[in-house]
């Protein structure tokens, strides 16, 4: 394939790209041969695409998904808009239709609702029907009585949080494994055409079966990373597995050991190094340091690194703590909360700043309302680039949208509406913020694999990150998405 006529990377030079997807062999196969000034691009390829000035970057990767949820949540009943308790539930009830089967929505935000939510609610709303709303963070479950008979839990409000959130959304009917299947095909053909060439899947489950079983049903429209769950640790170890590790399919490879130190900000579980005002919760602290050293010193000690679950301050400190305890490296997931001494840490021991830039807008109101004292340290971008550390992207999706250009804008602005940027000093460069994006690069070089992305135009002059078009996506050479030539 020659592309031709696009910038190489943001506001870079207008180059003519070869690819050539036979170098290399197989499904891993493909990279880019040339970069040579626009119109000096051989003649001759099998397939031209013109890339009409646009700009193109290597390929997007969404650090940090939950990918069986994002499919299972494009197909629900969506609560992120709901403004109270009372107001979820009539959107439910209005979506729900006739019938007896489970009712399940997502997305709802209750850390500023100025009622609870509670099992009588949904009661009330839809008698003797089982329901089942999932937070926007994933980190609450709101069940209806009659959802809570089906799984066989007595509970007093229904609202279950952390780990009984966890175990009860498991113990929850789930389609067949195949039509689960055909969600996630379709989820990652949506990732490809945002730009997406890869994926860490974050799910819960034994990520690199499925992955594995996904692969051999038709190709992957983007490269998965299989991160490892806690209780799966064992098994990973077992089987031979190791951090990097190619999976049967050469678009499938092993990822890290996810750990969870503390909660969520809109649970208020997040924890945090003073209370939460009005209240003498500090939030919840998951895995005490001791447990945590021990976890990661074991995986390491198996070629498998860990990726660690951080939101509030003293969760970022506490896993610092333990990085440093075993003396090796890895990445914190989210640092939605870093004490500004614990910022140089990161760069000190080397750990990389999994961090999702759309939360910050999401989560402004809530922050503000719950660390209200503490906001110039919330999401603090900025200040870890400052430092040398290493930001990955991602969107945590179902959580946010898995959109990439969604989390560029808001590194980038700092705003997602009409209101002034939120602590615009903590911005980035749009540059860096593609490069985070991007897997730590903006432009391509010759000898790059082709994970590539074509969007419209020059970035730097994109009035609306967020609307960015993507014209053309490869993996490995292989066009995913395509929508112009």
């Amino acid at each position: 394939m020659l592309i031709r006529n696009v910038r190489n990377g943001p506001g870079g030079p207008v180059v003519d790209v070869e690819v050539d997807d036979r170098v290399g062999g197989g499904a891993d196969g493909g990279v880019i041969t040339a970069i040579r000034p626009a119109g000096t691009g051989a003649s001759g390829a099998a397939e031209v695409f013109d890339g009409d000035g646009g700009t193109i970057l290597p390929g997007l990767r969404d650090a940090h998904v939950h990918l069986g949820q994002w499919a299972s949540a494009r197909r629900r009943i969506p609560l992120d808009g709901a403004r109270s308790a009372a107001d979820a539930v009539a959107r439910v009830a209005a979506a729900a239709g006739p019938g007896t089967d489970f009712v399940i929505g997502s997305g709802f935000r209750d850390a500023l609702w100025p009622d609870e939510p509670h099992k009588d609610l949904l009661a009330a709303a839809l008698p003797d029907r089982p329901v089942a709303l999932t937070s926007q963070d994933l980190h609450t479950l709101w069940l209806s009585p009659a959802a809570l008979v089906a799984i066989g839990l007595d509970h007093p409000t229904g609202v279950l949080v952390e780990e009984d959130c966890y175990r009860a959304t498991a113990a929850l009917p789930a389609p067949d494994t195949a039509t689960t299947d055909a969600w996630v095909h379709d989820a990652l053909a949506a990732a490809a055409a945002r730009g997406v060439t890869a994926i860490d899947d974050f799910e819960y489950g034994d990520t690199a079966a499925d992955w594995v079983r996904r692969a051999e049903q038709r190709p992957l429209a983007t490269r998965v990373g299989c991160v490892i769950s806690r209780h799966l640790l064992d098994t990973a170890i077992a089987r031979g597995h190791r951090t990097g590790h190619v999976l049967t399919d050469p678009l499938v490879t092993v990822g890290p050991l996810k750990l969870f130190v503390d909660g969520s900000l809109n649970t208020r579980t997040a924890w945090c190094c003073t209370p939460y005002p009005g209240t003498d919760s500090r939030g919840h602290l998951a895995l005490p340091l001791p447990e945590l050293t021990s976890l990661i010193a074991h995986a390491a000690a198996h070629g498998i690194s860990s990726a660690v679950h951080a939101i509030g301050d003293a969760a970022a400190a506490v896993a610092l703590d333990a990085f440093a305890a075993v003396g090796t490296r890895g990445r914190i997931e989210h640092a939605q909360l870093v004490r500004p001494r614990d910022v140089a840490r990161f760069a000190e021991l080397g750990i990389t700043a999994s961090v999702q830039p759309a939360h910050q807008p999401d989560d402004r109101d809530v922050a503000d309302r719950w660390w209200a004292d503490r906001t110039a340290h919330a999401y603090p971008y900025a200040s870890l680039h400052a430092t040398g550390v290493t930001l990955l992207f991602g969107s945590d999706a179902p959580v946010a949208p898995l959109d990439p250009w969604d989390g560029i804008a808001s590194a980038v602005t700092r705003t997602d509406d009409e209101r002034p940027p939120w602590h615009p000093e903590q911005a980035l460069p749009l540059a860096v913020a593609v490069a985070a994006s991007c897997g730590g690069r903006a432009a391509l070089t010759e000898g790059d694999v082709a994970d590539l992305t074509v969007v419209t135009g020059d970035l730097t002059v994109n009035p609306d990150l967020r609307a960015t078009e993507v014209l053309l996506t490869t993996v490995a050479g292989r066009v995913t998405h395509r929508i112009s030539s």
